[in-house]
């Protein structure tokens, strides 16, 4: 029986923990279920994937400079030629393949500063060569937002019209793609692929206070914030190093932590600016290493999607600086919908405010937190068999047709 030739794609090894620790979750499923499919990844990282997930990898864009700011004419030049051959380079790989996966993600929303011609370009690529080649395209457990900018909004729909295969990580997401024109009655709704990772132990709480752990974010605002997007990371910025301080203040233990190589200058300036031996920065290379921090903790405060998921799912009471509905609508499902806080207009003192009231509840939260992991581990579950459904049913009818020919 031939192998199932698997490609996974999207924004993988640059950086991004949440995006890493959803291909894991997806490699770990293909492993576990399909141990003899071969798998290959399109990214935007080739050698860090291949380096951390033993797969080969390929760069998602041929022209190198892809995510600098173009600015002379010779480098506007090669970009626009990178758009053509990327889109020879993207059928070329779909055409080897059986099934793609898009692991995650929040691919089909534009909640961060986002240009059509850049990732939403090449995902339209990939689904629209997947629909003309006859290749599955998956798009698994993904994050969606209602998008403004017409040219993206564009993109965006049609990527998801063209996939095979649509599930979301939240009901706020199929919402949105139902808003913007897709058909979305076939498509269901399972926990984010990252609760599907492994979870590493937790402590019991100490009698006395015990550390925080503080997720920070190199925050600016939305596509839609652009015009202020430097008086949106000011007054962040400021806000959180005033939350820093009066808990170092009060004796409190606070570990920084970021979920993007690109946080590292807002965990440089908190440091610059408190001082203190009680302020340490964590360097996590994965969303384990995130869930070892969090589990440790007696409370995190968090701003990064995926370091709210790390948190939860390490049974930890979270409050979120909330920059998008996927957070709020994440916080809620996990019974703390009451814990957020606006990621644009951070209150220092209302934060604290939140924040003692979170620890008060403290025991009780952490009751709620395993029951809802409990019950999102099960959603995966059944993603998972869903998905083989979907995407492997030739590869399952050959498996049954042996069984029965089977002396």
């Amino acid at each position: 029986m031939t192998a199932v030739r698997i490609g996974v794609f999207g924004l993988l090894g640059c950086g991004n923990l949440g995006n890493d620790g959803s291909l894991e979750a997806v490699l770990g499923y293909l492993r576990a279920e399909h141990p003899d499919a071969v798998v290959d990844a399109l990214c935007g990282g080739p050698e860090e994937v291949t380096a951390r997930f033993g797969i080969p990898a390929t760069r998602l864009h041929w022209y190198a400079g892809e995510y600098r700011t173009a600015s002379r004419t010779d480098a506007i030049a090669a970009k626009g030629l990178g758009k053509l051959v990327d889109a020879v380079r993207t059928a070329a790989w779909v055409r080897r393949h059986d099934v793609v996966i898009v692991p995650g993600m929040g691919v089909l929303e534009a909640t961060l500063p986002l240009r059509p011609w850049g990732f939403p370009y090449s995902l339209f690529l990939l689904c629209a060569s997947g629909r003309l080649l006859r290749t599955r395209v998956a798009l698994v457990s993904v994050g969606a937002a209602e998008i403004g900018n017409p040219p993206t909004r564009a993109l965006v729909r049609w990527s998801a019209r063209l996939a095979t295969y649509r599930s979301y990580r939240d009901a706020h997401s199929r919402d949105a793609m139902r808003a913007m024109g897709v058909d979305t009655a076939r498509d269901k709704v399972y926990s984010d692929l990252a609760f599907a990772l492994p979870t590493p132990g937790t402590g019991a709480p100490s009698g006395s206070p015990g550390p925080v752990c503080v997720g920070v974010m190199d925050f600016h605002g939305s596509n839609d914030d652009r015009a202020r997007a430097d008086e949106i990371h000011r007054r962040y910025l400021d806000g959180m190093t005033r939350f820093v301080r009066t808990l170092v203040g009060e004796g409190r233990e606070v570990r920084l932590l970021t979920g993007d190589t690109c946080d590292a200058p807002v965990v440089t300036s908190i440091l610059d600016a408190v001082d203190s031996p009680l302020v340490t920065a964590a360097e996590p290379s994965s969303l384990a290493d995130l869930m070892k921090e969090m589990a440790a903790a007696d409370t995190v405060v968090a701003t990064r999607y995926h370091n709210l998921i790390c948190a939860l799912k390490a049974g930890t009471p979270t409050l979120a600086l909330s920059y998008a509905a996927k957070s709020d609508a994440l916080m809620d499902r996990m019974g703390l919908g009451a814990y957020c806080h606006p990621a644009r207009e951070v209150d220092a003192d209302r934060l604290l405010e939140q924040f003692r009231a979170l620890e008060e509840r403290s025991a009780d939260l952490r009751q709620t937190l395993a029951e809802r992991n409990l019950a999102a581990a099960r959603q995966l579950e059944e993603q998972f068999t869903e998905l083989t459904a979907v995407l492997f049913p030739t590869t399952d009818h050959e498996q049954a047709h042996a069984l029965q020919e089977a002396p």
